[in-house]
């Protein structure tokens, strides 16, 4: 069991080290290769990406309605370990990411002002078209991902008692192999997805630091300045990761929290208040109206529309993808106890109209400005929009210093939990990996986002994110066929034991 989990761990490392050297040597080569492999990966399976994206939610909708949905995640009898609050509460901090800070403002002005998906933009439709889209690529698809899964680890974990690796659930189709190579091959698959979402993640944290560095006090918008910010906030993260301090990581996520209740209050009270309210209510509508059309569209005879869906959808899709084993590990953690019923109920939902509400906030407040000439928000890069919307605004200042601070409470939380995730998939699941296997993680997970920044900026990370889910998209295909094949088991036996009960 050593051996495989040192390969694991070995194989994952000396393929990120070949890249990172790769990268410092060649960047412009990284850059093409990435950028050409992300090409024919977008217009060859695009449909393959939004065909699976919609089978899991379908899925998670049908496990919802089935006598499945009794099954708990857990054995008879197991209690939930956290109270429904702060489950969810954990669900919202999971998706609650750099992301939201980074595309809050940037996403719904971009459609509506830059490049919208229905070719009409500046125009009142063009404010609703932004929000469903945005709506469609934060909603029930996206959380739909990370459900399933959440849900097939925790289902496996706690109720089969498997280990916490994702080669571990698909023992019910694959049997004893499960153990051996191809376990292995599953495993390094998982990690090194998980090491491109989480990397991209940290530069778009880089990014937005930089952004709001930029736009409030002059300094310039530049890899060297993103390249000293990540250097920075990984000596604080290893610092919290040799100190052990699991209260202080806590501590942070808390503030996490609060501090984008807070940012989100702030910019609804001194936004268009009502604006906001009446756009939110009139957006839901409009995504449940075309949530069909929008999960399979994919434009064959246009071909300005069908780069968009690329560049917007495509991306989104496999940031998730690259993104579950990440979050699905840590929500399957909080998770035991919990019926399958009311997991994919407050997982889908709770987390999407929390994200859809942010949306409307600081991006209906942009396209607000945007529309009435008040201000330009269009014309900034995406990672200075938010704060080109805060400085319209009473409190702006105040606003924009407590973005930077949450981005980079967001960058050492999110570092530290990644890092965690990738020492425990790499240790045969071991909920307590050494602090020597999570900080080789953190050095790798930095110099992967230094060095794809370095090839090619905020394009190469998206470019490597795709490339590195797709390989992952079939593996979760597998999973929840195993998923399937179990719940179908489980439900006979008991249906069988309900049956010989009334005899």
């Amino acid at each position: 069991m050593e051996n495989k989990l040192s390969s694991v761990f070995i194989y994952s490392a000396v393929v990120l080290v070949l890249l990172v050297t790769f990268g410092i040597i060649a960047p412009q080569l990284l850059e093409n290769v990435t950028a050409s492999m992300q090409s024919f990966i977008s217009n060859s399976f695009g449909w393959y990406y939004l065909i699976i994206v919609s089978i899991f939610l379908i899925v998670c909708l049908y496990l919802f309605i089935s006598p499945a949905g009794r099954i708990t995640l857990g054995k008879q009898g197991d209690k939930p370990e956290f109270s429904r609050p702060t489950w969810i509460a954990m669900l919202f901090s999971a998706g609650m990411g750099i992301g939201l800070v980074f595309y809050g403002s940037a996403e719904p002005i971009s459609h509506f002002a830059v490049s919208s998906p229905t070719g009409e933009t500046g125009t009142p439709q063009a404010i609703k078209d932004s929000l469903r889209f945005t709506f469609f690529h934060w909603g029930l698809h996206a959380w739909a991902i990370y459900g399933i899964v959440a849900l097939i680890l925790a289902y496996f974990t706690f109720r089969k008692n498997e280990p916490g690796l994702i080669s571990a659930t698909l023992r019910p189709i694959i049997g004893e192999r499960a153990n051996g190579m191809v376990g292995k091959l599953i495993d390094i698959l998982a990690t090194l997805s998980t090491v491109f979402g989480v990397a991209t993640t940290l530069g778009f944290g880089a990014a937005q630091i930089n952004g709001g560095l930029s736009y409030l006090f002059g300094v310039p918008s530049s890899f060297w300045i993103q390249f000293i910010i990540i250097v920075i906030v990984t000596i604080l993260f290893l610092l919290s990761a040799l100190s052990g301090l699991g209260k202080g990581i806590k501590l942070l996520s808390n503030a996490n929290m609060i501090l984008a209740i807070l940012l989100l209050a702030l910019m609804f009270i001194v936004g268009p208040s009502l604006f906001i309210l009446n756009l939110f209510t009139d957006s839901i509508g409009s995504y449940l109206q075309f949530l069909p059309n929008m999960s399979f569209r994919l434009a064959p005879m246009n071909e300005e529309g069908r780069a968009w869906i690329n560049s917007w959808t495509i991306f989104y899709w496999a940031w998730w993808i690259a993104w579950s084993p990440f979050v699905g590990i840590f929500i399957a953690r909080v998770s035991k106890g919990r019926s399958i019923r009311e997991f994919v109920f407050c997982v889908l939902l709770i987390p999407s109209l929390i994200g859809f509400f942010w949306f409307v906030t600081f991006g209906g407040t942009a396209m607000s400005l945007e529309a009435k000439g008040i201000a330009s928000i269009s014309t900034l890069a995406l990672e200075e929009s938010l704060f080109g919307v805060f400085d319209q605004y009473p409190l702006g200042m105040l606003m924009s210093i407590v973005a930077i601070i949450l981005v980079v409470t967001f960058f050492i939380t999110s570092a530290d939990s990644g890092t965690y995730v990738l020492a425990m998939m790499s240790t045969n699941g071991s909920p307590n990996p050494t602090n020597r296997i999570k900080i080789i993680w953190g050095i790798l997970l930095t110099a992967t986002a230094l060095v794809l920044l370095y090839s090619g900026g905020l394009t190469a990370l998206q470019n490597a994110m795709i490339v590195a889910a797709l390989p992952f998209s079939i593996i979760m295909l597998l999973m929840m066929t195993s998923l399937l094949k179990s719940l179908n088991k489980e439900v006979k036996e008991m249906n069988q034991h309900l049956y010989s009960k009334r005899k």
